[in-house]
């Protein structure tokens, strides 16, 4: 693991370095959201609902919408002049009894490790959690932001965990079960043995993510099928390269056009003047073939004369 944030523990007068570490990982299957027919990912940009135009990173900023639905920006200004604290030290507001915190105000599980130096109070700190059964109430900033938190024992180690704000918790609204409705005597034995034949003590590891297992499952059947697509990133990548090759290309042309020199592509006049060259051949082949049969019908005409000359004598 990797410390993700390193401070201190403050109570009274002691002082205990800590190092803190996320307790909790997200396994759910994550899924992306591509093409159906090539499996390319689906791209989205950020585009001004008023003109229009795509926005960049920079010119992006956060925006608080009222209950009229206005919109007020605020800018880095603004949220410099906002209380925020960073803080590198829990603070320990209060020592409560374990059972006054209701599971649901709990958020995010984090472990402390104490740095070598402050084991000490770091086991004294954890045992007397134990021994007293309660639990350590503290603020502790964290992205900048001050947040409530408790600290509790679990497995021998020291373990954070930040809280919702009151407001955060939900009342239940719904109508309330209606008081009157009792279930009857027979109701409750059996409710009663159906609960102690279900009774047992809670072990994790008698229970796992069908769905998860499910999923991994099938994908990997599909690979080992050949029911896989070329990854788009692997697409986008190869698409730039040839984009980037032809602009070199153009801009060799250009420099060499720059400098007087031939583009690479002038070939083709040249091979127009072969063809040229070979016409004005051709007339020539044409003559000879003429003289040829001239010489031919002057060596048939001495040849009549000397028959005639014999019949003659």
């Amino acid at each position: 693991m990797r410390a993700i944030w390193k401070g201190a523990v403050s109570f009274g007068l002691v002082n205990v370095p800590v190092r803190l570490y996320s307790a909790t990982e997200n396994h759910d299957v994550q899924f992306r959201q591509v093409h159906r027919e090539d499996g390319g990912r689906i791209r989205y940009r950020r585009f001004c609902s008023i003109d229009g135009e795509e926005v960049s990173y920079d010119d992006i900023a956060k925006g608080y919408e009222t209950e009229d639905g206005d919109m007020v920006v605020l800018t880095d200004d603004d949220f410099a002049d906002l209380p925020s604290r960073t803080s590198k030290e829990i603070g320990v507001t209060k020592f409560v009894p374990a059972d006054q915190i209701d599971p649901m105000w709990l958020d995010k599980s984090y472990y402390l490790e104490p740095d070598k130096s402050a084991t000490k109070p770091y086991v004294l700190l954890r045992d007397a959690l134990e021994k007293e059964k309660r639990v350590a109430i503290v603020t502790v900033s964290i992205r900048t932001r001050m947040t409530m938190a408790v600290l509790r024992v679990r497995d021998g180690v020291i373990v954070m965990q930040t809280m919702l704000w009151p407001d955060e918790v939900r009342a239940a609204d719904f109508a309330a079960v209606e008081d009157e409705q009792h279930a009857s005597k027979q109701e409750m034995d059996m409710a009663k043995m159906l609960i102690d034949q279900l009774a047992g003590d809670y072990d994790p590891d008698e229970y796992e993510d069908d769905y998860a297992l499910a999923v991994k499952e099938l994908v990997r059947a599909k690979v080992e099928g050949g029911e896989v697509q070329v990854a788009a990133a692997e697409e986008e990548e190869s698409g730039e390269v040839v984009d980037l090759l032809a602009a070199l290309s153009r801009s060799v042309e250009r420099a060499k056009a720059s400098r007087g020199e031939a583009p690479a592509r002038e070939e083709q006049p040249a091979r127009k003047a072969t063809k040229k060259s070979a016409a004005k051949k051709a007339p020539a082949k044409k003559t000879a073939t003429k003289t040829a049969s001239k010489s031919t019908a002057k060596k048939s005409d001495k040849k009549a004369e000397k028959k005639s000359e014999k019949k003659a004598s």
